[in-house]
């Protein structure tokens, strides 16, 4: 993974992009020393090794996968040539952002994973990055399908990251935006201006991973009680113990609950 300015005459990127060596997936399997060089040239950071079903320690998961192991698993990032297409729509936003005066370094990172693209991009380019994928005539990304929000746990740098998937319905193709942010400044401009569709799944994600989304209209809660205290989807938020509503009942923490092993 590597900071990315990606363009199809420049030989000197894909050189960047070798910071794994060969044989491993993931930024999870770096050595310390190569982490600390990539994180200094600013690639994205994420992904964290699982223990059991849900990460429950100790004798409360009473699902039998207690034992399972997980390693943590993130895409790395892309070189050319990338295929389906890829490379011809790369080249097709680099050119229209650097007519509408965008940085190419607001694009941090390509990945190519599974058949799908995903440009990682810097938070203070975001809306004038969706304005150009919707509104150039070789992209007309018109359509923001869907917000979300991904927490990947309290030991991973910049451990909030906010997907958008975009929906081209002149050329029928779909890309993913992710934009990474830390925990203690959970900032992400609001995109509404552009996509009207983003307006709920905005509040949405606010509710659950407590992105804040500058320039919202109205970023209020929309799942939980405009009182409630948390975000119910971050990972360190309490796995039951809630009190509910009806008949005093209570949902005790997986580590309290009862073991049939």
């Amino acid at each position: 993974m590597t900071t990315m300015a990606t363009t199809s005459d420049s030989s000197d990127n894909n050189s960047d992009n070798k910071d794994l060596t060969p044989g491993r997936t993931s930024s999870a399997e770096m050595t310390s020393a190569e982490q600390a060089e990539h994180e200094a040239r600013g690639g994205v950071v994420a992904g964290r090794a699982r223990q059991g079903m849900f990460g429950v320690q100790g004798w409360g998961d009473t699902s039998g996968y207690g034992g399972l192991v997980l390693p943590a698993y993130v895409p790395p990032a892309a070189q050319r040539p990338y295929g389906n297409g890829f490379d011809e729509l790369t080249d097709e936003l680099l050119a229209a952002m650097r007519e509408r005066d965008v940085p190419a370094a607001a694009i941090q990172q390509i990945t190519v994973d599974r058949g799908e693209i995903t440009y990682y991009v810097q938070r203070d380019h975001l809306v004038a990055l969706c304005r150009t994928l919707r509104d150039d005539p070789a992209l007309r990304f018109e359509l923001c399908s869907s917000v979300s929000g991904v927490d990947y746990g309290t030991e991973v740098p910049q451990r909030l990251h906010v997907t958008y998937h975009l929906t081209s319905m002149t050329y029928r193709r779909r890309i993913r935006l992710e934009v990474a942010v830390d925990v203690d400044d959970a900032h992400v401009p609001s995109v509404v201006e552009v996509y009207p569709t983003a307006d709920w799944h905005e509040r949405e994600t606010w509710d659950m991973f407590g992105v804040v989304f500058d320039g919202h209209p109205a970023l209020t809660r929309i799942l939980m009680p405009d009182d409630w205290d948390g975000f119910p989807q971050r990972k360190d938020y309490p796995l039951g113990g809630i009190p509910v509503e009806y008949k005093g009942a209570e949902i005790p923490p997986p580590d309290q609950r009862r073991a049939y092993s």
